[in-house]
């Protein structure tokens, strides 16, 4: 494992840098994608993210406080020896949850642009194969650092970091953090995929619940980290897993059996054009008739 390394003598955390390369690679995607069209605002797609980030990251560390709940309650009833109380919220607060993330980053999008009278589901579809992206780049900071680490097995890896539990070192466990961001990033290349459809809007959201609800959910029972927490028999990623599958087949449902919309995503607006019978708002983008 290699939580840390030196950059100009100090110490720098892995888990940060494939963060940050996530952040760059997600970047890089979205231009690609969006280079030929017009039905959105560049600002808008910085502005989202920022907006985004704040709200995944509180989401991600509120998550991982309620699977420590144990330790929140202690930490009221060590009042009123204060210094007891901060120590037992940092270790409450100490990490993060991607789903509290996903959740958070999402709810925090959708008031985002509801404030600002965006199409939050055409940025909704526009941002889809950027999440498994950079997800797949921190699961990889997952594998550096030591933590969602698999179950033991007879193959896969040996971890051993001065930084890990030592119940967690010299012990060989299947290799769960790269096999997860592969399989993001098999997710991201359907939507990419999917994106090239006439699709309605949404649906790419849709797409993306459903493939990774079935991925988190399964990859949960080759995990060997018991701290996510558990009820009853499944684990809290795998219950969250049922709802976000859930939401995301209700979604698909509504688009193409229960409604009878031809309102589509995708609708490709060459730079410098834009579709008879649309405005060009420089918010909101191509703003379609019936949204006008």
């Amino acid at each position: 494992m290699l939580p840390f390394i030196n950059i100009l003598g100090k110490p720098v955390s892995m888990y940060g840098l494939c963060v940050l390369f996530g952040i760059i690679a997600s970047g890089f995607l979205l231009h690609a994608a969006t280079k030929k069209r017009r039905d959105f605002s560049y600002i808008q797609i910085v502005n989202i993210p920022l907006f985004s980030i704040a709200g995944a990251f509180l989401g991600a560390k509120l998550l991982y406080a309620l699977t420590r709940i144990d330790v929140l309650i202690n930490a009221f009833e060590s009042l009123p020896s204060f210094g007891k109380f901060f120590g037992l919220l940092g270790e409450a607060f100490g990490g993060m949850v991607f789903y509290g993330g996903l959740i958070g980053a999402i709810l925090t999008a959708y008031g985002y642009c509801r404030l600002a009278k965006l199409d939050f589901w055409l940025y909704a579809d526009i941002f889809a194969p950027a999440i498994p992206l950079f997800h797949a780049f921190g699961r990889i900071g997952c594998l550096m650092s030591g933590c969602c680490y698999g179950i033991v097995s007879d193959w896969g890896i040996m971890y051993h970091s001065d930084f890990l539990d030592p119940s967690v070192n010299d012990v060989t466990r299947i290799p769960i953090q790269p096999i997860e961001s592969c399989l993001n990033l098999l997710i991201m290349l359907i939507l990419l995929l999917l994106d090239r459809k006439r699709l309605k809007k949404g649906s790419l959201l849709a797409v993306y619940f459903i493939l990774y609800a079935v991925v988190r959910f399964s990859d949960e029972f080759f995990r060997g980290d018991d701290i996510r927490g558990y009820w009853l028999f499944l684990t809290t990623s795998q219950w969250i897993s049922i709802v976000l599958l859930t939401v995301g087949i209700i979604m698909l449902l509504r688009r193409y059996v229960f409604t009878k919309t031809k309102e589509l995503y995708g609708v490709r607006v060459e730079t410098g054009t834009v579709p008879e019978g649309y405005i060009y708002n420089q918010y909101a983008g191509a703003v379609a008739p019936e949204e006008q």
